[in-house]
């Protein structure tokens, strides 16, 4: 396997970690971003000399663009970037205020964006790279009580749809990663809960909620498979542009395509009906 060079937001724990590891233990450079020096020591610690720190707060966009300038300058070309910082938001709709779903949207949607951002020109000049972002099973289906955290999910997913097409034509690929349940603090103390407190909405939500608590720490995933195959797709010549890792991610996205393309087939018919006839197809 040929060497490459990586960048790494979140690595500080859970799967940003976990991808961390796997690509050292391929033998590859990895540039991981953390929040914290005490944090950095401890990354670099991992692999001396091929494990490099920067501390980042992925939503200041001057400070990503002049991290990854750095990295590329200091370290070495990109190979393979990979957009993971982020968290977790659980609330009602109803519950959750604005500015909650603001900053879910300003660290999962908008730190993704601009570290792709950041990367991209640098890849594109090269005419090769891999450009990855993690987003997860939510961003494929949506569970009562994550309606913040799943749409930054599905906005990210959009958005990396649509740039993996932009960019093919310079050899660069672009991958959606889709974890399922993993074993990492995610579901945990990394967590952030609106304030529940609206009593028509507990028989829905508070056995979620509870079931959610119980198994943090127990889930089906395991962090250092994960980042195995991570580091397989990043080894091949055609990448997907879709990896859901997990048995349990692979089917509950599945339910929730058969539910979307039931609706399409059910309402073809009435879907027809607001053309224009003479209207252009795209």
């Amino acid at each position: 396997m040929r060497q490459q060079k990586w960048l790494i937001t979140g690595v500080s724990s859970g799967l940003g970690r976990a991808f961390a590891q796997a690509a050292l233990a391929a033998g590859h450079t990895v540039t991981g971003t953390v929040r914290s020096e005490e944090d950095l020591r401890a990354f670099e610690a991992l692999e001396p000399g091929r494990a490099h720190g920067r501390v980042l707060d992925v939503t200041d966009e001057g400070s990503v663009h002049r991290v990854v300038a750095d990295v590329e300058r200091n370290v070495g070309p990109l190979d393979v970037v990979i957009a993971n910082a982020g968290y977790g938001l659980e609330g009602i709709f109803e519950e959750t205020s604005l500015a909650e779903v603001r900053r879910q949207f300003e660290v999962n949607v908008f730190g993704a964006v601009s570290t792709l951002r950041a990367a991209l020109p640098f890849m594109r000049r090269r005419r090769s790279g891999h450009l990855m972002a993690v987003t997860s099973m939510g961003g494929l289906m949506a569970v009562p009580g994550m309606s913040a955290y799943c749409g930054s999910k599905f906005a990210l997913e959009g958005i990396l749809e649509a740039l993996g097409k932009e960019v093919a034509q310079f050899g660069i690929h672009v991958t959606a990663i889709e974890p399922g349940s993993f074993r990492t603090d995610w579901a945990g103390r990394s967590m952030t809960r609106a304030e529940h407190s609206i009593a028509d909405y507990d028989e829905l939500f508070l056995p979620i909620r509870a079931a959610r608590r119980k198994a943090s720490g127990n889930q089906l995933g395991n962090p250092a498979k994960a980042g195995e195959a991570v580091v397989h797709i990043a080894s091949i010549e055609n990448p997907p542009a879709h990896l859901v890792l997990g048995s349990d991610a692979l089917r509950l996205v599945a339910a929730a395509r058969t539910a979307v393309d039931d609706d399409i087939r059910t309402w073809e018919a009435l879907s027809r009906t607001t053309d224009f006839p003479e209207g252009a197809q795209l």
